[in-house]
């Protein structure tokens, strides 16, 4: 019989990575036959299986000014304390109004027991499933102890009793290998580790009317190499090696960097257009016509979704420095491209050892770099077996199948092998 699963994030919307495989999971566990409901700041999903809940955002005004005293102080000022507990209080009244509008079976936590961006939110879910014992399965994607900024604070006792709380009804999933190492050496939890997936077992569909003029669009020219970025631009992205990279290639090229740089700050940003025409490289910015679905710019020009562009793409470039994962890996793999990828760790232990045939980096451009790319580029029959090879390995250990087999087992242990 199936069961109601309620999905509770920061926001489900956009083209995060969060977002992609929050929706990844809903749509595999409504293939096996449940039903899903969502309950976040931000959300672009049917009414009727949504709650909306302004202060479960990152983005929220309150969260935001509680966020900021809880990353300066040495000591916690007593007005963060407050703050804290009074927030927690109207999220875990929602969270009691999410499970029984929807008469929830199971609860999914994306990232919200991970990464303290709304740190009352983390407390709110940590109370509420010790309050009720409800069956709850969290997804890590990046754990506090990941980023820098995150380590001075003066929320340490929060920190410790929900990033990610320890109880007898949850179990926790995390994207890769040393994730699952580190979970379990630093709070003795043992993690089930799944990785990302893309839905491997129905190939892209091929271009269509609409995204037939992207390279006129962009003002990329036929002979001209269309070099996609497919990434916000945040420093840990390395985007200046793909800049690099294309000024050294010496073949007329145009990289096209896809999202914009989000929540982050913009200091790289400009630094990162600064690079580009210092080295004379046509980097060209399309934050303002890629988005979640195809529409219309206010001055009438076409929006394009980010599947709309890579198959025009005759090379991706993912120079990550860290990567949880590395969604865009997979993307470019699924859409049958070559890919130029920084051996950034978790790639380097989880992903390569699985026979991947890419274009590596070792955190900066070399000669050799250079040399490998451009001979891929100039010969299209080598391109073609090293794709073909990369979407078989793909569907053999990313796929959607992988997925289903996880989730079973997941929802075995909670409801018996039946589900």
């Amino acid at each position: 019989m199936g069961k109601n699963i309620g999905f509770i994030s920061f926001r489900i919307s956009g083209t995060d990575g969060v977002s992609l495989e929050t929706m990844k999971w809903a749509r595999v566990l409504e293939q096996m036959g449940h039903n899903c409901y969502y309950m976040a700041g931000e959300l672009d999903l049917p009414e009727e299986r949504s709650l909306v809940v302004p202060e479960a955002h990152f983005t929220h005004e309150e969260v935001r000014r509680l966020y900021a005293m809880a990353f300066d102080a040495a000591l916690r000022p007593r007005e963060l304390t407050t703050g804290l507990h009074a927030l927690r209080e109207t999220l875990i009244d929602a969270m009691y109004g999410f499970v029984e509008k929807f008469d929830l079976d199971l609860i999914v936590p994306q990232n919200v027991l991970t990464i303290p961006l709304n740190i009352s939110l983390a407390m709110a879910i940590t109370e509420f499933i010790a309050e009720t014992g409800i069956h709850t399965i969290a997804h890590h994607h990046d754990f506090f102890w990941e980023r820098k900024r995150f380590l001075r604070n003066c929320v340490w006792d929060y920190f410790n009793s929900c990033y990610p709380p320890h109880l007898n009804s949850i179990e926790h999933v995390v994207i890769n290998s040393s994730a699952q190492n580190q979970l379990a050496l630093r709070t003795g939890i043992a993690a089930t580790l799944i990785p990302n997936v893309m839905s491997f077992e129905s190939p892209p569909a091929t271009v269509d009317e609409y995204a037939g003029d992207v390279r006129e669009a962009l003002g990329i020219e036929e002979d001209e190499l269309l070099v996609l970025q497919p990434t916000r631009v945040v420093q840990r992205k390395g985007i200046e090696h793909a800049i690099e990279l294309v000024s050294l290639l010496n073949m007329k090229a145009a990289l096209v960097i896809s999202h914009a740089s989000g929540d982050e700050g913009y200091e790289y940003e400009e630094r990162v257009r600064r690079y580009a025409k210092m080295l004379g490289v046509k980097a060209l910015f399309i934050q303002d016509i890629i988005n979640d679905h195809r529409g219309r710019t206010p001055d009438g020009r076409k929006v394009y979704a980010l599947q709309d562009i890579y198959p025009h793409a005759d090379l991706v470039t993912y120079p990550s420095l860290q990567e949880g994962f590395g969604n865009a890996f997979l993307e470019a793999i699924y859409f049958r491209k070559p890919i130029l990828i920084n051996n950034y760790s978790i790639y380097f232990y989880d992903i390569k050892p699985k026979g991947f045939d890419v274009i590596e980096m070792n955190d900066y451009i070399t000669n050799e770099t250079v040399e490998q790319t451009r001979a891929v580029m100039q010969n299209p029959s080598r391109v073609r077996a090293m794709v073909e090879k990369n979407y078989q390995l793909g569907l053999k250990y990313y796929s959607y199948t992988v997925l289903r087999q996880k989730l079973e087992n997941l929802l075995g242990i909670f409801f018996g092998q039946t589900c």
